[in-house]
């Protein structure tokens, strides 16, 4: 790793993080030479930039404009981590994987289309999530670090393992038609936990698979993570340090946000508490099925009594399957009602199911339903992944009949067809 000691003299001209590689090759020096013509670059830059080691967080929506533009910067090695596969939904906005990698690992999809774009540098790919077992190793032997995860968990956790091996770390998020990005430099500036001091519930913010995201707004913030990573390396311009970017697609509007270190706040020790989020999100919440990882529940080991949870606001799919494969004079007692939008229906839905979708519910209240649950005592809300049905919940409960209980399935439809061995 050739990352240069950090100087923590504030937050002004920031030095170069990266030593510059001794020469450039013929091949290299005409590749590269738009950036080679820059004053503030030149070749001493370019050279920096093929001597950094840089890791990316997530190969999806932030992390393929990222690899992409890093790649062809000539950053001459690239480790890349993400544990999913491309799916076809992907596509819409992840432009390094093409539909022939539809089934195929991310990481390996992204290590071959960087190999396509420059045969010479070196991309590591693993196959893995970023966990409090592996954050500190990866991160110190690293220059820097580009967190394109789209979970709050790992996002405090690349935050976390940032500050305990000062390795600097670029932050981006996304979500329907906005965008934020910022710079964390250990001992040069404030940290993720000085802007948002605690790790927010996994479903207080609805995913892009839940809210939706403008495919070309990952191009727009990917793009600016990877042009303050060429900025830090580099030793050039003023990079995001106590600044937070915002985007806003619809109204074509840039605003900035500065911040500064709280006092207040409790130094990173451990990776303790991001490890607990971690494990918080890979346990699924009440999740059955392989992908969850945990064993397949049969219906058949349940009984119709395990309806009821620890948290009688939601149920699982094992103990819904139990109850819709039950004799029909207990299944009329039941309704189920999807939540989601016209166009996912038609992609799946759980059988006998109702739909009231969600923007009714909250427009509407009890009486959205009422119908669609005339003379049943139990009512099960779910959408895609658990999100969307906990706020219809939420605004059901308060109207509805001290007969009827309304729960929300927890994991949605995804955690129903993982459960019921349907993906």
């Amino acid at each position: 790793m050739t990352r240069l000691a950090a100087d923590a003299a504030g937050t002004g001209a920031l030095p170069p993080l990266v030593e510059p590689h001794p020469t450039l090759t013929r091949r290299e020096i005409e590749r590269y030479s738009r950036h080679l013509a820059l004053p503030e670059l030149g070749s001493v830059g370019q050279r920096r930039l093929r001597n950094a080691s840089v890791l990316v967080i997530g190969a999806g929506g932030l992390g393929a404009p990222i690899l992409h533009y890093l790649a062809a910067a000539g950053i001459g090695a690239i480790t890349v981590i993400d544990d999913d596969v491309v799916e076809a939904s992907n596509l819409q906005r992840q432009v390094l994987h093409r539909e022939a990698d539809v089934g195929r690992r991310k990481v390996d999809s992204a290590r071959d289309a960087l190999l396509r774009l420059d045969p010479t540098m070196t991309v590591t790919a693993l196959n893995d999530r970023l966990s409090a077992d592996n954050a500190r190793e990866l991160f110190s032997r690293h220059d820097l670090v580009l967190d394109g995860a789209d979970n709050f968990a790992t996002r405090y956790l690349a935050n976390d393992a940032a500050e305990l091996t000062g390795t600097p770390l670029i932050w981006g998020t996304i979500i329907r038609f906005a965008g934020q990005v910022s710079t964390f430099w250990p001992g040069k500036g404030p940290m993720l936990r000085d802007l948002f001091p605690d790790v927010p519930a996994a479903d207080s913010v609805p995913n892009c698979a839940e809210g939706g995201v403008l495919g070309v707004l990952c191009g727009t913030v990917g793009s600016a993570m990877a042009t303050e990573a060429i900025k830090l390396i580099c030793g050039i311009g003023a990079p995001l340090v106590g600044r937070l970017l915002r985007y806003d697609a619809l109204t074509a509007d840039y605003s900035t946000l500065q911040f500064t270190v709280d006092p207040q706040r409790p130094i990173v020790a451990d990776l303790r508490e991001a490890e607990e989020a971690c494990s918080a999100l890979s346990g699924g919440a009440n999740i059955k099925g392989t992908d969850a990882g945990e064993p397949d529940v049969g219906t058949d080991d349940l009984s119709t009594d395990d309806l009821s949870t620890d948290d009688l606001s939601t149920v699982d799919v094992a103990s819904l399957a139990v109850r819709l494969d039950a004799a029909s004079e207990i299944h009329d007692l039941l309704a189920v009602v999807d939540v989601r939008d016209d166009w996912e229906r038609e992609l799946s839905a759980i059988p006998g199911s109702m739909h009231v979708p969600l923007e009714r519910i909250e427009r509407e209240g009890w009486s959205a339903v009422s119908d669609v649950c005339d003379g049943a005592s139990e009512m099960v809300l779910y959408c895609k992944s658990g999100v969307r049905s906990a706020r219809a919940r939420d605004r059901l409960a308060a109207e509805s009949p001290d007969q009827v209980t309304v729960r929300s399935l927890a994991g949605g439809i995804d955690a129903w067809e993982r459960g019921r061995g349907t993906r």
